[in-house]
């Protein structure tokens, strides 16, 4: 096997040791750290990382092959995203299920008694530890929505969107938030027998921990 950029290193083999952190910025849902880390050749390089909480998406399927969807404000993006209902890991080892039956209730006013993993998404490792876990929800009824006060959130819209429909808006562009791009597809693809979901209590190795344990 030959060696990596002539350093006498084994592809796959190094493991990239932290020298130092520093915080940048603490705050409500994430944080901003530098860690220098040493790269293959000796050379210690700065990597900015944000921490998150780690977050779950619900893919909630109905009877007829519909999707529930929500159009939201997004303020990074400056514009209204159809995604699935999702939210934040509310604690350290919250369990994640409990939290997708809670968003589920809270963002679409709906319960569910059927719940598998769908997948698990990592949507920006190059700067980020956020990991989002979806699941597949059915057997759905509805139920009274709480006040969702006067955020983003008191300006959710909901639609229930056909699968084959949310098919084409992802693949036409119009509907582009990882998780739910790779949600839609992976129902697609377990739609057309290619594919299983997990149990709801899966082992979930990304799952964040660092932004959580700050508050504790």
């Amino acid at each position: 096997m030959s060696s990596a950029s002539g350093h006498g290193i084994t592809p796959g083999e190094h493991a990239f040791p932290v020298e130092s952190s520093e915080d940048v910025h603490v705050g409500r849902v994430m944080a901003l750290r530098v860690d220098h880390v040493v790269m293959p050749g000796g050379r210690v390089a700065t990597r900015e990382i944000v921490e998150h909480a780690g977050a779950v998406a619900i893919a909630a399927l109905d009877e007829d092959d519909r999707l529930m969807m929500i159009f939201q404000y997004r303020h990074a993006v400056r514009r209204r995203l159809w995604e699935l209902p999702a939210g934040l890991l509310d604690h350290a080892g919250e369990d994640p299920a409990e939290a997708a039956a809670r968003e589920l209730m809270e963002e679409a006013g709906l319960e569910a008694t059927d719940w598998s993993v769908l997948v698990d998404v990592v949507p920006s490792p190059g700067f980020s530890d956020e990991a989002v876990r979806a699941f597949l929800a059915r057997g759905l009824t509805e139920v009274q929505r709480p006040d969702l006060g006067d955020d983003e959130e008191a300006d959710l819209e909901l639609r229930w969107i056909p699968l084959d429909d949310a098919v084409a808006m992802v693949l036409s562009g119009e509907i582009v938030n990882a998780v739910t791009v790779a949600s839609i597809l992976a129902i697609r693809v377990i739609k057309d027998g290619h594919g299983t979901t997990r149990k709801p209590d899966a082992e979930w190795p990304d799952r964040p921990t660092r932004f959580a344990a700050r508050k504790e």
